[in-house]
């Protein structure tokens, strides 16, 4: 019995090891400047399968061997940071209101609704509750969230996950240092620039200066030549792109409906590949990877499925 006992925590070992290994993996590629390994981010999770910014849509993203995820939170009356992307709960959940005027108690109580609008068993996470889930496994970006950055580092700080959290803000440079300055240099940070607006070169160009960030996400609702110019200076300064292709207006129309549903994966996936972009968000993990897999341009599932022989 003490043999199996001991083979058995051997075989635990192996696997946390295995897995703690994983988001390491993740993180090396997102921070090296190989254009060979892209990544994958699930926006809200695999909220076709699950509800979205669920445990469960985040767990269905792990085991598929998505990258990153992307999730957004709010605050509750008595302090609690959650994953919710509306100010209002009614689409969500089956409750009404801002999730800010309920406690942590009272949100746990009622149930997530899926992607139908249908009422799942699913409850409400906390974001302390997806980083442990998450540690080791997979990078998270927090998308709406800046609000709670120095809340959202201190949970990042005591679940020991500060190094695969991405934090994001479509604000500028300075507006950024001036609020959080004090956290700011402690984990991953990542400027929104939407490049049709009047400004978004000089945005580049102070965080450049003054940043040098790991990446950028670039949003752009056309594909001219202005756009492409941008696109192109970020990744000639050594910054890598991260590119949203979940609606048209996000991506020059080169988004994940074009791939899927025109049966035009190379106008879409193939264009924005061509950009020299490292991650690419979508809402179709599944058929991405199996893409850029096809042209050998994701070579991390493998590593998302790690097998223990002991």
């Amino acid at each position: 019995m003490k043999k199996i006992y001991i083979v058995l925590l051997l075989l635990c070992c192996c696997q946390w090891a295995c897995s703690q290994g994983k988001a390491t993996k993740i993180r090396e590629s997102f921070l090296s400047g190989q254009p060979s390994e892209l990544l994958v981010v699930s926006h809200r999770g695999d909220w076709r399968n699950a509800p979205e910014n669920s445990l469960q849509a985040i767990l269905n993203c792990i085991e598929m061997g998505v990258d990153m995820v992307e999730i957004d939170l709010k605050k509750t009356k008595d302090g609690h940071l959650v994953l919710m992307h509306d100010r209002l709960i009614n689409r969500t959940m089956n409750g009404k209101g801002n999730a800010e005027d309920y406690t942590l108690a009272e949100l746990k109580a009622m149930n997530l609704k899926n992607g139908a609008g249908c009422k799942t068993r699913h409850k409400i996470p906390t974001f302390e509750e997806v980083m442990l889930l998450c540690k080791g496994k997979i990078m998270v970006n927090v998308d709406k969230g800046y609000d709670y950055f120095k809340e959202a580092y201190a949970i990042l700080e005591k679940t020991g996950t500060a190094d695969q959290c991405v934090m994001k803000a479509s604000l500028p440079y300075e507006k950024v240092k001036a609020e959080n300055g004090e956290v700011l240099d402690k984990m991953i940070f990542m400027p929104v620039v939407n490049l049709y607006k009047e400004g978004a070169e000089a945005i580049i160009d102070s965080y450049l200066e003054h940043m040098k960030p790991v990446a950028f996400e670039l949003v752009f609702d056309n594909d001219g030549p202005e756009v492409q110019r941008l696109i192109k200076k970020v990744h000639d300064s050594g910054a890598k792109i991260f590119i949203n292709t979940l609606w048209p207006e996000l991506c020059g129309g080169h988004d994940d409906d074009r791939a899927v549903e025109l049966k035009q994966p190379e106008e879409s996936w193939g264009w924005v590949v061509n950009q020299g972009v490292k991650l690419i968000q979508t809402d179709r993990p599944a058929l991405l990877l199996e893409y850029l897999e096809g042209k050998k341009l994701h070579d991390l599932k493998k590593e998302n499925h790690v097998e223990v022989y002991c």
